[in-house]
């Protein structure tokens, strides 16, 4: 009785993870199924064809060898696109997976030093920071102190001061340094940098010029 009480627990499990997974999917109303008496409807690439009635929109569907797909239903009247089924979903999941390839998700990464690390260390730790906020990461920055290390706090704050300068032009700090327990902590975060200002066509050139122009000058009047 036992086992079959934890096979059927699992069962539910499982029947509750499918039916949540077939709920994220997004389903469309086509041809005879679209409730809707009046539809505005659009042709494949999105031109606007005109308000009419459902009977005419399925006919004009049916006519063309496609199908009516209901794409907003909340609108006033509905809008429906006549566009072959099967292509209509491969675009959307094309344009869904386009969108998710966009939106990079943001990672924390964590790099830890100690107050009286060696400049070699130093500079590969700093390194690797450089990397995971190119990546478009956050990184925790942490400097442990153990033990007599907590009397010298300065030195963790001169570290995380250096840090900061050496990676001025690609990160800002969400927090400033702070102290949790023995651990003295700051986040970084990427920043876009600006492009350089572009000089008018000519302009650099002629900037150059006039640079040389006024050092001659300026040998002139020193002999």
């Amino acid at each position: 009785m036992k086992k079959s009480g934890k096979f059927d627990k699992l069962v539910f499990v499982a029947r509750a993870i499918r039916y949540r997974k077939l709920n994220q999917r997004r389903y469309y109303r086509l041809n005879q199924y679209i409730f809707a008496t009046e539809v505005r409807v659009v042709d494949e690439k999105g031109k606007q064809i005109g308000v009419m009635p459902i009977s005419q929109a399925l006919q004009q569907a049916r006519n063309l060898n496609l199908d009516l797909v209901e794409v907003v239903p909340k609108a006033q009247p509905p809008i429906c696109k006549i566009i072959n089924f099967k292509k209509f979903l491969f675009l959307e999941e094309k344009k869904a997976a386009e969108q998710k390839r966009k939106t990079k998700k943001t990672k924390l990464k964590e790099i830890q030093l100690t107050p009286f690390i060696a400049k070699n260390d130093l500079e590969n730790r700093l390194n690797r920071v450089e990397e995971f906020l190119k990546e478009g990461n956050k990184v925790r920055l942490v400097v442990k102190f153990r033990g007599r290390e907590m009397a010298k706090k300065d030195f963790g704050y001169r570290l995380i001061e250096q840090a900061l300068i050496r990676l001025k032009d690609i990160a800002g700090t969400d927090m400033p340094p702070r102290f949790l327990g023995r651990q003295l902590e700051t986040v970084l975060t990427p920043v876009k940098s600006q492009p350089a200002a572009r000089l008018p066509a000519g302009q650099g050139r002629q900037g150059e010029k006039n640079v040389k122009k006024t050092e001659n000058e300026n040998q002139k009047v020193n002999l």
